[in-house]
Parts: structure tokens; C-alpha cells; sequence
């Protein structure tokens, strides 16, 4: 039964999944009271407790104090209420880069009672008006950099009606800004209810009919009383760095609610490249880091080359498989284990992972606490140990799409099936195999794509691959690989012809690559996410 709810706007609580397509929650040790606002659990909670001298965020060129965090959100909150006419349960959209504007514009939103739904600044207007459409927003806040493409989705829109500046690089020149400059730094929260929705997620696909994930304002703390306290163990003193958009729900975790809900510190790179991060975990001594094995990789090499990385007592890894030979590496170069962890929109954050003392290459750990999974067949009955099937979790999150029919695809027999393909050995460890439509069927044999990755990237000559399904008349399917070799190294037959053999000698030999293509650089997105569709296109 869900608790009472704040929201004068029932949109959220209205567009529900029918209770009967809910999966099974597992609510045990996540203890939350009935009222129960995030923004004001991760500023104005944190300062009673002794936190306000504590640094809260770094970004664009200054800190910010936790008591700097309260007040700043305060005002915010005030403007969304008193100027802007924000009510409790209205969806507000927040256009931006990571920095700590974006940040306090979230914490604010949620202080006023708002859902907030954050979005990524590369979207173009279409794509914005999609999201729009399907949350039914009303206001929006932007980056004034990033105005035009919301101002062409506000334009004609039938829910879209108030567009707001603020300014992302900290110098209060918009009009956000200038509003809030006089109002208090005391702010009486929305006393929403710990299973109001405070958060909308929209999954990476967002043309056409985008899904969208919803999440309480409890759910955003069980994620950092879970896997931040449990696998990470984040104290005061961490300052956290990384590579995904806060504008997911990865990024928001791990670079806003994990930091702020310890006293911790996060630095907020609105470029975040690896020699930028780099340059930050030197300069602020960064320990714990989220990011891609992509971008691990460079950093690797970057410290062949003198950089100062030691600071790190955490790299976690998440978006992309964790290649063994970049574990492995990074192992012997630190001494210390790379963190690698499967998460997923729907279920907010990560929740099955490695741990500090127990973890090994090619394997993504066991359920973060609270969370239990079994690997299945197309049925959902449970598949022998070692054998490859679908991911299949509960856990105290869980998939609630707005509105959406698909909503009984991703929920099936009260269990969670994440779209992933595993398998779970005799000690109960998990193994990711491949995403359940990037697994490749040759010749009758199945074939996960990231193991052949792993055996080329073992080769010393491969810096960066990706490996797809190409169609076959006679097998059905082959293994055609894309892949960056070392500068210097010639690409022709013979070199082909060595991969081929390095992987036949590394794994089956029936799971070698028969057509390899070199490229200068693989498609990414902005988390570093390798883009795998864009590669079956080409040919």
C-alpha cells in the first residue's frame, strides 16, 4: 500500500503501473519515515548533523559548502514556489551539463515538491518534446548555454509553459539566478511522502515512445544505504569523480546522492573526458571514480606516462562489461581491485557487484544487500548453474514505467528481467555473458560478443574493439569484430590473421572473429557506452 502523498498534482501517483505488474520489492532494513523529502535529507539534514564547513561539490572553478548547499536550494526552492508557481507533483524538467548548478537546480525542484525529470544537453528538440509529451511537464529549467532546442520544444508545446534560465557556469547572471539572489536562506520543504515519485528516469532511447522510470523519494536513498554504504563504504573524506551524466540515473547516484548522503565531496566535470578526469583526481585527490572500461583504459596508459592516479581507493566500472585483461591491468598497476557492477535504469543503480575483498576478473560479483537474482529461461524457470540465461532480480527497487505497456516485457513473475544474458556459478558468483539481443547464434553455437572482446584486447596490439553480429547465409550469424590498434601497427591480412589465431588460442576456437575491420575510433556515447547499433549499420 502506498503512504500519503504530498502531491497536489497527481499525475506521477495516477500513471502507475496497475499494482498486479509491480515486481516484488524486499524492503528489509530500508527504514524510512512516512514524510520523507531527498533535497532536504541530502543539504539541510546533512548541515544538522555537522556537515556545513564540508566541502559538497567541486565545479567550475570553486567549492561549495554543504550550508552553501542548503541556502543556495533554498532560494531556488523559493523562486520554483513563489515566482515560477511550481505546485507539489508537477513534472519540472532540468536541462543541462554536470555542474553544480544542475545539482542544486535538482535539489531544489525536489525541496518544492516537484518530479524531476533531468535531461541531457545533447537532445535536440524533437526529442525533448517526446519527453515532454510522455511526463506531461510544465516547467523547465535551463541552462542559459543551452536554451535554443527547449525553446523550439516549448514552442507550440501543449504542456510546456514555463522556460527558465540559470546560469551553469556559477555566475548567477540569468534569471534564475537574479530571482533567487533575494530570497531566504530558509526554505519549509514540501512534506512529501517517501513513496511520492520525486524522480523520472528516461531510459537511453528517447525518439518515438520513450519509457520512462519512476522513483520514490525513498528509492534514492535505499541506493546509497545499499550499494554506496555496504560496497563502497564512502566516508567523509571521499571526493568522487566521473564520467556519466547526472542526467542518468547512474551519474546522479554516484556523483550527487552517494557524496552528499556521507558528507562526502563530488567534483563535476562538464567535460569529462579521461585526461580531464585525470587532471582532477590529481588535483583534488579523487578516491573514488565512475566511469567506463573505455575510459579506464586511458587511464592506464595515461599513468604509463607519469600520471598520479594513486589517490583512487575505488574505480568502479558500469555501462559496459568490464573487460579481464583491463581488470587485470588496472590490478597490477594499483594493487587495488576495479569495481565492476551491473545496474540499470528501471532498477535506479547498481546491484550486483564485486566487492573490495572479493572480487576477480570476468565476473560481476554477487546482489548488493537487499537484492537477490537467478539466471532464467524464456519461461522464467530457473537454468542449471553455468548455464547461459536471462537476469532475473528483486530486490527494494524495482521497475515502474509511467504508462507503459512494456511494463509487462520488463516485469515478468514478480521478478525484474534487466534485458541481460548470465550465467551464475556453483558458489553462486555471476558472469555476465552479453545483453540478451547482443547475444550471436553461428552455426547453432551461442556466442557472447564481450568474451571475444576480452581475448582481443588481451592481444597487445588491440587498444580499444567491439564485436557484433553480422548475418551469414550459411551460419546464420558471424562474429565480426571492430577494432583500434596501437599507433604504428599495420593493418593488413597478416595482422588480421594474428587476432584470429590470439583468440582461437584464448578461448573455443569457434567463437574467433571471421571478419575483423579496423577503425581509427569506435561510436560512443556520453557515458562511454560503445554504440553497437551504429556498427551493424555499416558495411
Amino acid at each position: 500500500m502506498l503512504g500519503p502523498s504530498a502531491h497536489l498534482d497527481t499525475f506521477s501517483r495516477d500513471n502507475l503501473p496497475p499494482q498486479d505488474q509491480w515486481p516484488e520489492f524486499a524492503m528489509d532494513g530500508f527504514d524510512y519515515p512516512e514524510v520523507l523529502n531527498v533535497g532536504v535529507a541530502l543539504t539541510d539534514e546533512m548541515v544538522a548533523k555537522g556537515f556545513g564547513d564540508h566541502t559538497a561539490l567541486i565545479g567550475n572553478g570553486r567549492r561549495r559548502t554543504y550550508k552553501e548547499m542548503s541556502d543556495w536550494t533554498n532560494r531556488l526552492a523559493h523562486v520554483l514556489v513563489e515566482d515560477l508557481g511550481v505546485k507539489p507533483g508537477n513534472r519540472v524538467l532540468i536541462r543541462s551539463a554536470n555542474n553544480p548548478a544542475m545539482v542544486a537546480c535538482w535539489l531544489a525542484a525536489t525541496k518544492a515538491g516537484a518530479v524531476v525529470v533531468n535531461t541531457m544537453p545533447m537532445l535536440r528538440a524533437g526529442e525533448l518534446r517526446a519527453i515532454v509529451d510522455k511526463a506531461e511537464i510544465s516547467h523547465a529549467l535551463c541552462d542559459t548555454r543551452l536554451m535554443d532546442e527547449l525553446m523550439a520544444c516549448a514552442e507550440g508545446s501543449d504542456f510546456l509553459t514555463s522556460v527558465t534560465g540559470f546560469d551553469g557556469t556559477s555566475n548567477h547572471e540569468a534569471e534564475l539566478d537574479r530571482l533567487a539572489l533575494e530570497k531566504p536562506v530558509r526554505f519549509d520543504a514540501v512534506q512529501t511522502g517517501r513513496d511520492d515519485v520525486a524522480l523520472l528516469g528516461f531510459t537511453s532511447g528517447t525518439t518515438g515512445n520513450p519509457k520512462a522510470t519512476m522513483h520514490f523519494h525513498r528509492d534514492l536513498l535505499m541506493i546509497a544505504d545499499g550499494y554506496a554504504r555496504e560496497v563502497l563504504g564512502v566516508v567523509p573524506e571521499d571526493v568522487f569523480v566521473g564520467s556519466p551524466p547526472l542526467a542518468f540515473t547512474f551519474g546522479l547516484g554516484g556523483l550527487a546522492i552517494f557524496p552528499l548522503r556521507f558528507g562526502a565531496a563530488a567534483t563535476l566535470l562538464e567535460t569529462a573526458s579521461p585526461p580531464n578526469m585525470i587532471e582532477i583526481i590529481e588535483k583534488y585527490r579523487a578516491t573514488v571514480c565512475f566511469t567506463a572500461p573505455t575510459a579506464y583504459r586511458a587511464m592506464l596508459r595515461a599513468m604509463d606516462e607519469g600520471a598520479d592516479l594513486s589517490s583512487l581507493r575505488a574505480a568502479v566500472s558500469a555501462g559496459e562489461t568490464l573487460p579481464a585483461p583491463v581488470y587485470d591491468e588496472w590490478m597490477a598497476k594499483t594493487g587495488k581491485p576495479m569495481l565492476d557492477g551491473i545496474g540499470a535504469t528501471e532498477m535506479l543503480h547498481i546491484f550486483i557487484s564485486n566487492r573490495f575483498d572479493d572480487h576477480r576478473p570476468a565476473c560481476t560479483g554477487k546482489p548488493v544487500t537487499g537484492y537477490r537474482a537467478k539466471v532464467v529461461d524464456a519461461e522464467g524457470v530457473e537454468v542449471p548453474r553455468g548455464t547461459v540465461g536471462r537476469l532475473a532480480v528483486q530486490g527494494p527497487t524495482g521497475c515502474r514505467y509511467l504508462a507503459d505497456a512494456r511494463q509487462a516485457d520488463y516485469v515478468q513473475n514478480g521478478w525484474n528481467i534487466t534485458g541481460d544474458s548470465f550465467t551464475m556459478d556453483d558458489d553462486g558468483y555471476l558472469h555476465f555473458a552479453a545483453r540478451n539481443d547482443d547475444m550471436i547464434v553461428s552455426a547453432g553455437y551461442n556466442i557472447a560478443g564481450p568474451e571475444v572482446e576480452a581475448a582481443l584486447l588481451s592481444h597487445p596490439d588491440v587498444v580499444e574493439c567491439a564485436v557484433v553480429a553480422k548475418p551469414d547465409e550459411a551460419r546464420g550469424q558471424i562474429v565480426q569484430a571492430h577494432v583500434v590498434v596501437g599507433e604504428g601497427v599495420v593493418k593488413d591480412a597478416n595482422l588480421i590473421k594474428a587476432l584470429q589465431d590470439h583468440v582461437k588460442a584464448t578461448i573455443a576456437p569457434y567463437k574467433y572473429p571471421r571478419d575483423i575491420r579496423f577503425v581509427d575510433a569506435l561510436p560512443k556515447t556520453a557515458t562511454g557506452k560503445i554504440q553497437r547499433f551504429a556498427l551493424r549499420e555499416t558495411e
